[in-house]
This record gives structure tokens, sequence and C-alpha cells, in this order.
């Protein structure tokens, strides 16, 4: 296996990564064609038209994850039980091409009797414990779906999915508060967002204090600029609230720089510490999986 074509393919785009016999990064590309893009029977041809030259490279092996293996994706990746790690994902690949192509599965938890699922996530906290040497951990990965991630001895334990992006959004373009909104959200308010930050973690309820955003616009004590960051700090601020954290804790945060400043803004007021990642994450967190594959690749080829 000389290369490694690590292949990140979520909801709304497609990443791609060409890596070397030790992991490290040759080429990268991203495509604004992620999976709601792709027709049913067309991701092999999308694949094609933007990787098969990286694939046709002798010994070239990839490996795929995200939404790709979902029931709207490429072929389906049955989810995986925690605890899960390196060993447990790695036998439960779902192969395009046996020895050449596969899809890395989802996890699956419980709660209480409520199941909870993650794809892609996975592999990006794979490549963070690789990074940072960890084998014990708490980590957040932002977004949409925001995910709160528990390992133990390089293992999944159990994680967690809140929904703040989405929320975020909600609240943003289809609530009473968008009349009083900007369009754009524009740069962060340090201010404002700490200040929504606050309120959330001393507040009961998201449901009351996001009114909080019309009536501090309403009396003028916040001006409208400054508003989405006051909202996004209360919807971070309410993920946080929901979190058994303690205090001289670390959290590992997974993410863009723009989301993971946010976060590590909002955990202060937890007195907690933040170790950050990128999106290199889950170059690592492929590349540590397939290695763990290569001694049998060469019978499957």
């Amino acid at each position: 296996m000389n290369h490694v074509l690590a292949i990140d393919w979520g909801t709304s785009s497609l990443r791609g990564a060409l890596l070397d016999d030790t992991g490290k990064v040759l080429e990268e590309r991203s495509i604004a064609r992620g999976v709601l893009t792709v027709s049913p029977g067309e991701f092999a041809t999308v694949f094609e038209a933007h990787f098969d030259q990286w694939v046709r490279a002798t010994g070239t092996f990839c490996l795929i994850s995200g939404m790709a293996g979902s029931r709207q994706g490429w072929i389906e990746a049955p989810y995986c039980a925690c605890p899960a790690g390196f060993d447990e994902i790695a036998h439960a690949l779902a192969w395009i091409t046996p020895g050449r192509i596969a899809i890395v599965p989802g996890l699956h938890c419980e709660h209480g009797g409520i199941p909870d699922v993650m794809r892609g996530e996975e592999t990006q906290v794979l490549g963070a414990l690789q990074l940072l040497g960890l084998r014990d951990a708490l980590l957040v990965l932002p977004g949409t779906h925001s995910k709160w991630v528990r390992v133990r001895s390089r293992r999944i334990e159990h994680f967690a999915t809140l929904m703040t992006g989405e929320f975020y959004a909600l609240l943003r373009q289809h609530s009473i508060l968008a009349r009083t909104l900007p369009t754009d959200d524009g740069e962060l308010d340090l201010d404002a967002f700490n200040q929504g930050v606050a309120l959330a973690l001393r507040g009961n309820s998201l449901l009351q204090t996001t009114f909080s955003a019309r009536t501090l616009s309403l009396f003028e004590r916040l001006p409208a600029p400054a508003l989405p960051s006051y909202l996004s700090g209360l919807v971070i601020g309410e993920e946080l609230r929901a979190q058994p954290l303690q205090a001289g804790e670390t959290v590992v945060v997974i993410g863009s720089n723009t989301l993971t400043e946010r976060y590590e803004l909002a955990l202060a007021q937890r007195h907690v510490s933040v170790q950050c990642v990128g999106q290199e994450a889950a170059w690592c967190g492929l590349w540590a999986i397939a290695e763990s594959l290569s001694p049998s690749l060469s019978e499957m080829s």
C-alpha cells in the first residue's frame, strides 16, 4: 500500500486527500458534491470524475467516511455498536471493491432505550486521538448536529447528539427573531457572544432565554449587528449547560477555526480548558484505519 486516498463525503461537501505511506498529505481536493447533490446510482460516476487519477495510481487504497455510507449514500455501511475502537471499525468496513475501496461504518449507542448515531465523526475522533497521543478523552465536534464523545482506552464508549447548529439556523431564519437580526452574521462580537453564553449557563431553558434576543433589541440594549453573535452564544451555552463538565477538565474540540474559537470561549466560562484539532483529524483517522488493514489488503486484492 503505497498511498491512501482518504475521502470525507458528507451531506454538503466531498473532500479528498492523497496520503503517502506515512500518512502525510500530498494533495487535497474539496468539491461541492455532498451526498444530497448526488442522485442514486451516480456515486461511482462522481467519485471517478474527481478521484480516478489518484485511484489508478499503483497501490492506492481508498477509504471513505461520512454520509456516503448512509442509506442515501453510495452503499449503506451498517452501524457498529459502541464501545468501538480501531479494530471494531476496521472489521466492519463496507467494501465497494474488495481490497481497493471501502466505506467506514457509522457508530450507534443507546440513551435510556433511545438510539443515537454518527457517521464520519468517529473517524475524526480516532484521528484526534492519534494526533494528540491520547487514550482517554472527552471530545466535542461542533456543527449542525454537535457530537459529545467519551473515549476510554482508545475506544468510543458513548456519545450524544445535540442539534445546536440546526436550532441556530431555525431561530435565525424562521422565528420572530429573524425580523430584528441583520441579513448577515458578520464578524463575531465577543462581548455579545459571551453575554449570550453567560445567560444560557445560568438560565433554566433555551425556550426562555432565546426571547431575550428580541427584548434586548427592542429596548436597544444590544445593537442589531451584535444579535447573531448573542444568539450563537445562547445556543452554544445551552449545549454546554447540558454537559456534566467539571472545572479543570480538558475537552478536545474538533472542527473549523470559526467553531473551535466559539467553543473555547464558551467552555472558558465553565472553567474548562481546550485542545483544538482541525479537519486534518479525518485524514489521520482514515490513514490509521487503513494502516491497521494493510497486512490483509494484499490478500483481498
